[in-house]
């Protein structure tokens, strides 16, 4: 339980108009009641009336009354301080049109519980420190990490410590991970394409990956339940989010014996690659070659025409992210059973405009 006694606030505006910090003395002052009884309002005391502790949220609002987070800090034990640590490949950060909208929502609703972020360095200014001393230099409460490495040794350290943390979309043995079904949203992507009558599909994948692994998994599974195989060369391999990569391969595969119908796309920020060289060899999507991808990155859906995408929750991901991380700070009795902990996020096929309908 947190208590409020002499915590200063930031400059808020008085009667008078004098800027200056705000005490708990001055709310108690500003509604003649004593300090005991406003510090037991704001930590929900039972001997304070619903009617006092309204008129004591009115007064602290009015008055731009927030606790200090030092003194907060100092009564819990706790810093309210999350930490983030996302890389890519590509060093693109909160430009990544996938993860920047994960970590928005994580964000967001870790901001809705009183928590901070902070984003994770292994550097401060000039000087080089692991991942670790920069949580233990922010005294960071719990990490949250997204697409990076595992086995990297400041990686490893984070998940063999003591600091609860959260994975998104690549389990670890300790911690629970939140991801999207990835099985599943491949496997109704593949359905769909074969439905449409294609029987040629060809598969340009991300980098390796346990989101990867599952998504060529159901390709496998689903082309092989429908007596479908897979020539040589029609797999291909490139970075996730690059478009010029992808347009290469996708480029490649067109020239290929016999040339694929459909061709499915690692993301769709890199399928954006596939338009482009579909047009560069006066190719039309979908009369001529159809495409597919995954993500479902709105942006993308203002392409003509519009692609057919499986949509990823990427909301709800970093929402529930949030959740399991602040769920095992409040209760340290879920870090235990949290162990092994998966919660998959379903997807969305979106059908869009980018696969033929073919005659059978």
């Amino acid at each position: 339980m947190i208590l409020y006694e002499n915590v200063v606030v930031n400059s808020c505006k008085l009667e008078s108009d004098e800027v200056m910090g705000v005490t708990i003395r001055d709310i108690a002052d500003y509604l003649h009641l004593s300090v005991s009884s406003i510090s037991k309002a704001l930590n929900g005391y039972s001997d304070i009336s619903k009617e006092t502790r309204e008129e004591v949220e009115k007064a602290c609002k009015a008055l731009g009354y927030f606790p200090n987070a030092h003194a907060r800090a100092l009564k819990s034990g706790k810093s309210y301080n999350l930490g983030v640590l996302f890389t890519d490949d590509l060093h693109s950060g909160l430009s990544h049109p996938f993860f920047s909208e994960v970590l928005e929502s994580f964000k967001k609703e870790a901001e809705n519980k009183g928590y901070d972020i902070t984003f994770l360095s292994h550097r401060l200014g000039t000087r080089q420190m692991t991942y670790a001393e920069h949580c233990h230099y922010r005294q960071i409460d719990g990490i949250c990490i997204a697409a990076v490495d595992f086995h990297d040794e400041m990686i490893v350290e984070l998940i063999n410590g003591e600091l609860p943390l959260v994975t998104i979309d690549t389990p670890c043995s300790k911690w629970p991970c939140v991801e999207s079904d990835n099985y599943g949203g491949m496997a109704e992507l593949v359905s769909y394409v074969l439905g449409m009558g294609h029987r040629r599909i060809a598969y340009i994948h991300g980098r390796p990956s346990v989101s990867t692994d599952k998504r060529l998994l159901a390709y496998h599974e689903l082309l092989g339940k429908a007596g479908v195989s897979v020539p040589e060369g029609y797999i291909r391999e490139c970075d996730y989010a690059n478009p010029d990569q992808l347009g290469n391969e996708f480029t490649s595969l067109l020239h290929m014996e016999p040339k694929p119908s459909c061709i499915l796309c690692s993301d769709d920020y890199a399928a954006f690659g596939a338009y482009l060289a579909a047009l560069r060899e006066g190719l039309r999507i979908p009369e001529d070659i159809s495409i597919a991808g995954f993500d479902g990155i709105q942006t993308m859906q203002l392409m003509h025409p519009r692609i057919t995408t499986v949509r990823q929750d990427a909301k709800e991901i970093g929402r529930l992210a949030a959740l399991s991380l602040i769920g095992m700070l409040e209760n340290p009795v879920l870090q235990s059973s949290c162990s092994d902990h998966f919660t998959h996020v379903p997807c969305t096929l979106v059908k869009g405009e980018t696969v033929f309908q073919l005659s059978r």
